[in-house]
Protein backbone atom coordinates (compact mmCIF):
# COMPACT_ATOMS: atom_id res chain seq x y z
CA UNK A 1 0.00 0.00 0.00
CA UNK A 2 0.93 3.43 -0.30
CA UNK A 3 0.78 6.47 2.50
CA UNK A 4 1.75 9.93 3.75
CA UNK A 5 3.27 9.31 6.50
CA UNK A 6 6.04 11.32 9.23
CA UNK A 7 8.92 10.20 11.14
CA UNK A 8 8.88 13.31 13.30
CA UNK A 9 6.20 15.49 14.16
CA UNK A 10 6.56 19.42 12.80
CA UNK A 11 4.83 21.14 9.83
CA UNK A 12 3.38 19.90 6.28
CA UNK A 13 6.89 19.36 5.22
CA UNK A 14 7.59 16.07 7.39
CA UNK A 15 4.99 14.54 5.40
CA UNK A 16 6.38 11.75 3.18
CA UNK A 17 4.79 9.64 0.26
CA UNK A 18 6.11 5.94 0.59
CA UNK A 19 5.16 2.46 -0.01
CA UNK A 20 4.57 0.17 3.29
CA UNK A 21 3.26 -3.26 3.36
CA UNK A 22 -0.28 -4.35 3.83
CA UNK A 23 -1.94 -3.80 7.53
CA UNK A 24 -3.03 -7.31 8.54
CA UNK A 25 -6.82 -8.51 9.01
CA UNK A 26 -8.42 -8.74 11.95
CA UNK A 27 -11.18 -11.77 12.57
CA UNK A 28 -13.07 -8.90 13.66
CA UNK A 29 -12.48 -6.60 11.36
CA UNK A 30 -12.28 -5.28 7.55
CA UNK A 31 -9.37 -3.81 5.02
CA UNK A 32 -10.89 -1.38 3.31
CA UNK A 33 -9.55 0.28 -0.29
CA UNK A 34 -9.33 3.92 0.76
CA UNK A 35 -11.17 6.37 -2.03
CA UNK A 36 -10.79 9.44 -0.09
CA UNK A 37 -9.21 10.94 2.86
CA UNK A 38 -11.10 13.60 5.15
CA UNK A 39 -8.46 15.35 6.65
CA UNK A 40 -9.53 16.79 10.10
CA UNK A 41 -8.68 19.44 12.63
CA UNK A 42 -6.76 16.72 14.88
CA UNK A 43 -4.96 15.20 12.18
CA UNK A 44 -3.48 18.87 11.46
CA UNK A 45 -2.62 19.33 14.94
CA UNK A 46 -1.23 15.54 15.50
CA UNK A 47 1.02 16.16 12.77
CA UNK A 48 2.65 18.96 14.25
CA UNK A 49 2.96 17.50 17.93
CA UNK A 50 1.19 14.55 19.05
CA UNK A 51 1.65 11.16 19.74
CA UNK A 52 3.34 8.97 17.26
CA UNK A 53 2.01 5.15 17.39
CA UNK A 54 4.61 4.10 15.42
CA UNK A 55 7.99 5.57 13.20
CA UNK A 56 6.86 5.76 10.51
CA UNK A 57 3.58 7.22 11.60
CA UNK A 58 0.02 7.14 9.55
CA UNK A 59 -2.12 10.09 10.89
CA UNK A 60 -5.74 10.46 10.06
CA UNK A 61 -9.14 9.85 11.47
CA UNK A 62 -11.46 9.25 8.76
CA UNK A 63 -11.84 7.83 5.00
CA UNK A 64 -14.24 5.84 2.99
CA UNK A 65 -13.87 2.89 0.36
CA UNK A 66 -14.90 -0.45 -0.55
CA UNK A 67 -14.00 -3.57 1.42
CA UNK A 68 -11.64 -5.26 0.43
CA UNK A 69 -12.07 -8.00 3.01
CA UNK A 70 -14.01 -9.00 5.90
CA UNK A 71 -12.69 -11.01 8.73
CA UNK A 72 -14.31 -14.62 9.77
CA UNK A 73 -16.44 -13.19 12.57
CA UNK A 74 -17.26 -10.17 10.93
CA UNK A 75 -21.15 -10.59 10.03
CA UNK A 76 -22.44 -7.15 8.76
CA UNK A 77 -19.75 -6.21 6.10
CA UNK A 78 -18.76 -8.46 3.10
CA UNK A 79 -16.13 -7.56 0.20
CA UNK A 80 -17.63 -4.86 -1.99
CA UNK A 81 -19.46 -3.23 0.26
CA UNK A 82 -18.95 0.78 0.50
CA UNK A 83 -18.30 2.25 3.78
CA UNK A 84 -17.02 4.83 5.90
CA UNK A 85 -14.98 4.22 8.49
CA UNK A 86 -12.97 6.01 11.62
CA UNK A 87 -9.98 5.27 13.51
CA UNK A 88 -7.16 6.86 15.92
CA UNK A 89 -5.18 7.02 13.45
CA UNK A 90 -3.88 5.94 9.80
CA UNK A 91 -6.75 7.08 7.19
CA UNK A 92 -3.72 8.67 5.32
CA UNK A 93 -3.10 5.49 3.37
CA UNK A 94 -4.44 3.43 0.46
CA UNK A 95 -5.49 0.67 2.71
CA UNK A 96 -6.55 0.21 6.07
CA UNK A 97 -7.49 -2.33 8.68
CA UNK A 98 -9.93 -1.28 11.02
CA UNK A 99 -12.54 -3.01 13.28
CA UNK A 100 -15.97 -3.43 11.78
CA UNK A 101 -17.46 -1.77 14.79
CA UNK A 102 -15.51 1.09 13.22
CA UNK A 103 -17.08 1.17 10.12
CA UNK A 104 -20.46 2.37 8.90
CA UNK A 105 -22.14 1.64 5.56
CA UNK A 106 -22.45 4.26 2.55
CA UNK A 107 -26.34 4.51 1.09
CA UNK A 108 -26.63 3.62 -1.91
CA UNK A 109 -26.48 7.19 -4.34
CA UNK A 110 -24.19 8.77 -1.96
CA UNK A 111 -20.95 10.23 -3.22
CA UNK A 112 -17.98 8.16 -1.81
CA UNK A 113 -16.11 11.34 -1.36
CA UNK A 114 -18.92 13.12 0.71
CA UNK A 115 -19.28 10.07 2.47
CA UNK A 116 -15.95 10.13 3.60
CA UNK A 117 -16.58 13.69 5.38
CA UNK A 118 -19.70 12.50 7.41
CA UNK A 119 -19.00 11.12 10.88
CA UNK A 120 -16.32 12.90 12.50
CA UNK A 121 -17.59 16.56 11.90
CA UNK A 122 -21.15 16.07 11.85
CA UNK A 123 -21.36 13.44 15.15
CA UNK A 124 -18.94 16.05 16.75
CA UNK A 125 -21.24 18.86 16.26
CA UNK A 126 -24.39 16.61 17.00
CA UNK A 127 -23.05 16.16 20.67
CA UNK A 128 -21.69 19.99 20.48
CA UNK A 129 -25.15 20.85 20.32
CA UNK A 130 -27.43 18.80 21.72
CA UNK A 131 -26.03 15.91 23.83
CA UNK A 132 -23.73 18.11 25.72
CA UNK A 133 -25.02 21.47 24.65
CA UNK A 134 -28.89 20.88 25.07
CA UNK A 135 -29.55 23.38 22.31
CA UNK A 136 -33.12 24.14 21.82
CA UNK A 137 -35.95 25.47 19.69
CA UNK A 138 -36.28 29.33 20.00
CA UNK A 139 -32.29 29.12 21.50
CA UNK A 140 -29.41 31.61 19.98
CA UNK A 141 -26.24 30.07 19.38
CA UNK A 142 -22.80 31.03 17.85
CA UNK A 143 -20.40 28.75 16.14
CA UNK A 144 -16.83 29.74 16.15
CA UNK A 145 -15.40 28.78 12.56
CA UNK A 146 -18.62 28.58 11.35
CA UNK A 147 -16.86 27.83 7.60
CA UNK A 148 -14.40 24.60 8.98
CA UNK A 149 -15.95 20.93 8.93
CA UNK A 150 -17.77 20.69 11.87
CA UNK A 151 -18.99 24.61 11.84
CA UNK A 152 -20.66 23.91 8.85
CA UNK A 153 -21.85 20.53 10.12
CA UNK A 154 -23.01 22.67 13.21
CA UNK A 155 -24.82 25.51 11.34
CA UNK A 156 -26.99 22.81 9.70
CA UNK A 157 -27.66 21.05 12.14
CA UNK A 158 -28.53 23.96 14.33
CA UNK A 159 -30.75 25.77 12.09
CA UNK A 160 -32.89 22.90 11.30
CA UNK A 161 -33.27 22.41 15.03
CA UNK A 162 -35.48 25.71 15.54
CA UNK A 163 -32.20 27.98 16.97
CA UNK A 164 -30.93 31.48 16.01
CA UNK A 165 -27.53 31.32 14.43
CA UNK A 166 -24.78 33.21 14.83
CA UNK A 167 -20.79 31.69 13.24
CA UNK A 168 -17.83 33.87 12.91
CA UNK A 169 -15.26 33.52 9.50
CA UNK A 170 -12.39 35.77 8.41
CA UNK A 171 -14.03 37.22 5.72
CA UNK A 172 -17.12 38.44 3.75
CA UNK A 173 -16.65 35.92 1.14
CA UNK A 174 -16.93 33.12 3.85
CA UNK A 175 -19.81 34.60 5.39
CA UNK A 176 -21.84 35.42 2.41
CA UNK A 177 -21.70 31.73 1.66
CA UNK A 178 -22.84 30.70 5.44
CA UNK A 179 -26.27 32.53 4.54
CA UNK A 180 -27.29 29.77 2.54
CA UNK A 181 -26.48 26.63 5.29
CA UNK A 182 -28.05 28.93 8.11
CA UNK A 183 -26.29 31.44 9.72
CA UNK A 184 -28.96 34.41 10.44
CA UNK A 185 -25.95 36.44 11.32
CA UNK A 186 -22.79 36.57 10.13
CA UNK A 187 -19.46 38.05 12.63
CA UNK A 188 -16.08 38.80 10.98
CA UNK A 189 -13.74 38.26 13.71
CA UNK A 190 -11.23 40.28 11.92
CA UNK A 191 -13.40 43.03 11.69
CA UNK A 192 -15.32 43.59 14.45
CA UNK A 193 -15.08 42.85 18.25
CA UNK A 194 -16.98 39.28 18.73
CA UNK A 195 -18.43 40.12 22.00
CA UNK A 196 -19.56 43.58 20.88
CA UNK A 197 -21.70 42.24 17.57
CA UNK A 198 -22.93 39.12 19.38
CA UNK A 199 -24.60 41.41 21.68
CA UNK A 200 -25.62 43.98 18.89
CA UNK A 201 -27.11 40.59 16.95
CA UNK A 202 -28.86 39.10 20.17
CA UNK A 203 -30.61 42.78 21.95
CA UNK A 204 -27.57 42.59 24.70
CA UNK A 205 -28.86 39.17 25.93
CA UNK A 206 -25.72 36.73 24.42
CA UNK A 207 -25.70 33.64 23.20
CA UNK A 208 -27.22 30.30 25.14
CA UNK A 209 -24.71 28.76 23.46
CA UNK A 210 -21.53 28.67 22.28
CA UNK A 211 -19.44 26.02 20.06
CA UNK A 212 -15.76 26.45 20.09
CA UNK A 213 -13.82 24.87 17.71
CA UNK A 214 -11.24 26.88 17.92
CA UNK A 215 -9.30 27.09 21.36
CA UNK A 216 -8.06 30.66 21.20
CA UNK A 217 -11.19 32.51 20.99
CA UNK A 218 -12.79 30.72 24.18
CA UNK A 219 -12.35 33.80 26.79
CA UNK A 220 -14.15 35.82 24.07
CA UNK A 221 -16.63 32.77 23.81
CA UNK A 222 -17.26 32.62 27.40
CA UNK A 223 -17.93 36.52 26.98
CA UNK A 224 -20.81 36.10 24.82
CA UNK A 225 -22.68 34.20 26.70
CA UNK A 226 -26.14 34.77 28.37
CA UNK A 227 -26.83 34.80 31.40
CA UNK A 228 -27.12 30.74 32.54
CA UNK A 229 -25.68 30.09 28.95
CA UNK A 230 -23.05 26.84 28.17
CA UNK A 231 -20.10 27.12 26.09
CA UNK A 232 -18.60 23.88 24.52
CA UNK A 233 -15.03 23.39 23.80
CA UNK A 234 -14.36 20.91 21.35
CA UNK A 235 -10.83 20.95 19.49
CA UNK A 236 -7.90 23.72 19.65
CA UNK A 237 -7.52 24.69 15.70
CA UNK A 238 -6.12 27.94 16.96
CA UNK A 239 -2.88 25.58 18.67
CA UNK A 240 -2.93 27.74 22.23
CA UNK A 241 -2.63 27.57 25.98
CA UNK A 242 -6.28 27.43 26.60
CA UNK A 243 -6.35 28.09 29.82
CA UNK A 244 -9.35 30.25 31.36
CA UNK A 245 -10.69 32.32 34.16
CA UNK A 246 -13.58 30.42 35.78
CA UNK A 247 -14.84 33.58 37.86
CA UNK A 248 -17.14 35.07 35.00
CA UNK A 249 -18.67 31.74 34.78
CA UNK A 250 -19.08 31.78 38.48
CA UNK A 251 -20.43 35.34 38.51
CA UNK A 252 -22.82 34.05 35.44
CA UNK A 253 -24.08 30.71 36.29
CA UNK A 254 -22.79 29.53 32.99
CA UNK A 255 -21.33 26.50 32.35
CA UNK A 256 -18.06 25.11 29.88
CA UNK A 257 -17.97 22.11 28.59
CA UNK A 258 -14.97 19.55 26.73
CA UNK A 259 -16.67 17.08 24.01
CA UNK A 260 -14.26 14.22 22.80
CA UNK A 261 -16.38 12.27 19.68
CA UNK A 262 -13.94 9.57 20.38
CA UNK A 263 -15.05 8.55 23.77
CA UNK A 264 -18.47 8.42 22.43
CA UNK A 265 -17.75 6.91 19.03
CA UNK A 266 -18.41 3.10 19.72
CA UNK A 267 -21.90 3.68 21.91
CA UNK A 268 -25.24 2.83 20.22
CA UNK A 269 -25.89 6.32 20.14
CA UNK A 270 -23.29 7.41 18.60
CA UNK A 271 -23.72 5.08 15.70
CA UNK A 272 -27.16 5.25 15.15
CA UNK A 273 -27.03 9.01 14.99
CA UNK A 274 -24.20 8.83 12.28
CA UNK A 275 -25.95 6.61 10.23
CA UNK A 276 -28.86 9.01 10.43
CA UNK A 277 -26.49 11.87 9.24
CA UNK A 278 -25.00 9.33 6.13
CA UNK A 279 -28.67 9.39 5.31
CA UNK A 280 -29.60 12.78 5.81
CA UNK A 281 -26.37 13.90 3.39
CA UNK A 282 -27.76 10.94 1.16
CA UNK A 283 -31.21 12.54 0.75
CA UNK A 284 -30.05 15.78 0.37
CA UNK A 285 -31.19 17.38 3.92
CA UNK A 286 -27.72 18.16 5.12
CA UNK A 287 -24.66 19.39 2.58
CA UNK A 288 -21.36 18.38 2.32
CA UNK A 289 -19.19 20.74 1.14
CA UNK A 290 -15.23 20.13 -0.26
CA UNK A 291 -13.04 22.86 -1.08
CA UNK A 292 -10.54 20.82 -2.73
CA UNK A 293 -9.47 17.47 -3.10
CA UNK A 294 -5.76 16.80 -3.22
CA UNK A 295 -3.58 13.47 -4.67
CA UNK A 296 -2.29 11.31 -1.48
CA UNK A 297 1.05 11.82 -2.46
CA UNK A 298 0.54 15.70 -2.12
CA UNK A 299 -0.50 15.43 1.05
CA UNK A 300 2.06 18.13 2.51
CA UNK A 301 0.49 20.78 0.33
CA UNK A 302 -2.76 19.59 1.62
CA UNK A 303 -1.88 19.93 5.12
CA UNK A 304 -0.39 23.78 4.29
CA UNK A 305 -3.62 24.56 2.58
CA UNK A 306 -5.87 24.01 5.68
CA UNK A 307 -3.11 25.35 7.66
CA UNK A 308 -3.26 28.33 5.25
CA UNK A 309 -7.40 28.88 6.60
CA UNK A 310 -8.32 29.58 3.26
CA UNK A 311 -10.47 26.58 3.32
CA UNK A 312 -14.37 26.57 3.38
CA UNK A 313 -15.30 23.30 3.91
CA UNK A 314 -13.70 19.78 3.96
CA UNK A 315 -9.94 19.09 2.09
CA UNK A 316 -9.90 15.66 1.28
CA UNK A 317 -7.05 13.35 -0.28
CA UNK A 318 -7.40 10.64 -3.01
CA UNK A 319 -4.91 7.56 -2.76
Amino acid sequence: MHAAVYYQTGGPEVLRYVELPDPPLHPRGLLVDVEAVSIEGGDVLHRAGGVMAAVPHIVGYQCAGTVRAAGEQTEDYRPGDRVVVTMPHGSHASLVSVPARAAWHVPDGLDIRLAACVPVPFGTADDCLFEFGRLQAGETVLIQGAGGGVGLAAVQLAKRAGATVLGTASSAEKLERLRAFGVDHGINYRERDLVEAVREATGGHGADLVVDPVGTTLTASIACLAYRGRAVTVGNAGRADTRIDSRPLMQNNQSLTGVYLGAEMQTERVRAMIAGHLADVAAGKLQVIIDRAFPLAEAAAAHAYIESRSAFGRVLLIP
